[in-house]
């Protein structure tokens, strides 16, 4: 394969990106049940459940199962560890970052990815109509999901400057 050929090869290819990142709703990531808790449990119960179930937070709701807060693993490190707090004796309701940013799954995979790169969130709670948690989307998702969509081509990028020009390209 030319240069040029690879070159239209690797534009049509991210064309292909571009269009999925508008099209693919969160229903495609296949969100993992997310692990609900309430604002009473402690911060060492939401951690060993975030450990069971393998997952960077908890979705934290109220007495109508809707969500109402969320704490990640961030949040250990910044709020409990960083400030010295005893995680058996801490509630959540301390610590959570309350009223987070939801979305639904019929949102586009392009909502979740501004939330994070905006926001600067790892972690999105996906809920229902009635704002009941269903699921939860990470930036670990969207990775997974992102290098799924790119073709060998891109994944395989030979070295050298037939694709990078470093003499045209700002290193700094």
């Amino acid at each position: 394969m030319t240069g040029d050929e690879y070159s239209e090869t690797v534009e049509r290819d991210l064309r292909q990106v571009g269009g999925a990142l508008f099209d693919d709703t969160l229903a495609v990531l296949t969100p993992p049940e997310p692990v609900v808790v309430r604002e009473s449990v402690s911060v060492q119960d939401a951690v060993r459940a975030m450990l069971a179930k393998r997952q960077a937070g908890v979705l934290v709701v109220d007495d109508d199962a809707r969500l109402i807060g969320i704490f990640t693993e961030r949040d250990v490190l910044m709020r409990v560890v960083g400030q010295g707090l005893d995680a058996a004796r801490t509630p959540l309701s301390q610590v959570m970052t309350r009223n987070p940013e939801a979305l639904q799954l019929r949102d586009r995979v392009a909502n979740a990815l501004h939330s994070m790169a905006v926001a600067g969130y790892r972690t999105v709670p996906i809920v229902d109509a009635t704002g009941r948690p269903i699921g939860v989307v990470t930036a670990s998702d969207i990775n997974r999901w992102l290098a799924g969509l790119f073709p060998e081509a891109v994944l395989n990028l030979p070295p050298g400057d037939q694709i990078k020009h470093p003499g045209q390209i700002d290193a700094g």
